[in-house]
């Protein structure tokens, strides 16, 4: 009995280190990252990069951000490089500014960009306006970010998505990323732009994990400004979205397909510019566009999309008029049962898509 004791560990043992001499062998496999993180993973590797990079805002240091985005990195920077301010969006929205224009790359944190509300006459007169009227010759990099859009029961003043407001400016560029991927490799990409950067991220999705391909983990991961991507491959409807709602279509889809109809789902992550290519070349492709947004209806993200495929190539290819799933026209209600009707939800998107259809 003892020797077959013996036997059983002595070939436990053997299995064991047979296993973990295999898993070291094999490349690295794709990590659960939250958004939260793929930011703080951003900023950190920026920081680190580049002595010009720093980041301001309300609570960014000593408490690690009022989301924890920040998390660590004043106790990695100190105080030179991760600044803590009062609360006074347009104070040190102006102070951000004016350290762009001197040659360092600030990161401006607004607390939630309802509150850049605040700092707007920064953001757009100083900020989006200085590159272009100063023949190119001063260079504003800066980055503007903070969650974006309706989060859950704070009420009218704090759900608004700003996607349409400052994708409206000439002078800034305008992200909207999705998942952990698009948060890390746009945010450095944004750093490092020249031009003034509004980054609207979605406090709705900060703790939502998402994979992290190899290729993402690294260092020098960036993803251009201005490319959108196709999330699903599909030949019935062309769906595009940005941020939160990329999920809900992705999620619509995953429904539609098992009734045979076969979305693309197109995520923008880029409102300005805009990526008409790749939204036309997939239009041609399923001759029907459904847009879906959070923002509200008019002048919005999708009126900008329809308008263009309206004015493009991609118009005659159209087999019936491109449609919008969006946010209500209404001011955000607090109670939840009237926020949940007031934002686009699936069974909008699966409605819109089959009214397209004509199924």
């Amino acid at each position: 009995m003892a020797l077959f004791r013996s036997l059983v560990q002595s070939g436990r043992s053997v299995v064991s280190v047979t296993l973990r001499r295999e898993f070291h062998r094999t490349s690295p496999a794709s990590l659960q990252v939250t958004v939260r993180d793929a930011l703080n993973q951003a900023m950190d590797e920026e920081l680190e990069r580049d002595e010009r990079v720093f980041l301001l805002g309300e609570e960014v240091a000593q408490y690690d951000g009022a989301y924890k985005v920040s998390r660590g990195l004043w106790k990695k920077y100190g105080d030179k490089r991760i600044i803590d301010t009062p609360i006074t969006e347009m104070g040190f929205a102006g102070i951000a500014v004016g350290a762009a224009m001197a040659g360092l790359r600030p990161i401006c944190e607004f607390m939630t960009f309802n509150f850049s509300m605040q700092a707007i006459d920064q953001v757009i007169n100083s900020a989006a306006k200085t590159y272009y009227m100063s023949s190119g010759i001063q260079p504003v990099s800066i980055v503007f970010r903070g969650p974006n859009g309706a989060a859950a029961g704070v009420a009218a003043q704090h759900s608004q998505c700003f996607a349409a407001w400052y994708g409206h400016c000439p002078g800034l560029k305008v992200l909207s990323p999705w998942n952990a991927e698009d948060a890390k490799g746009l945010l450095k990409s944004a750093i490092r732009d020249d031009n003034p950067v509004v980054f609207l991220e979605n406090e709705m999705m900060y703790s939502v994990p998402f994979e992290m391909s190899e290729e993402a983990q690294s260092k020098d991961f960036l993803i251009p400004i201005g490319k959108a991507k196709i999330e699903r491959q599909g030949s019935n409807v062309t769906l595009v979205s940005h941020s939160r709602y990329v999920g809900h279509c992705l999620e619509a889809a995953a429904v539609l397909a098992k009734e045979g109809i076969e979305c693309e789902v197109i995520n923008l992550r880029s409102i300005r510019p805009l990526d008409m290519e790749t939204v036309e070349n997939s239009v041609k492709k399923t001759s029907h566009l459904v847009t879906v947004e959070g923002g509200w209806p008019q002048f919005g993200v999708g009126a900008e999309v329809c308008a263009r495929i309206m004015e493009g190539p991609a118009f005659n290819y159209l087999d019936a008029p491109a449609s919008r799933v969006t946010g209500v026209d209404i001011p955000m209600p607090y109670a939840k049962i009237l926020e949940d009707h007031s934002v686009p939800q699936i069974k909008d998107i699966i409605f819109a898509v089959k009214k397209t259809l004509n199924v």
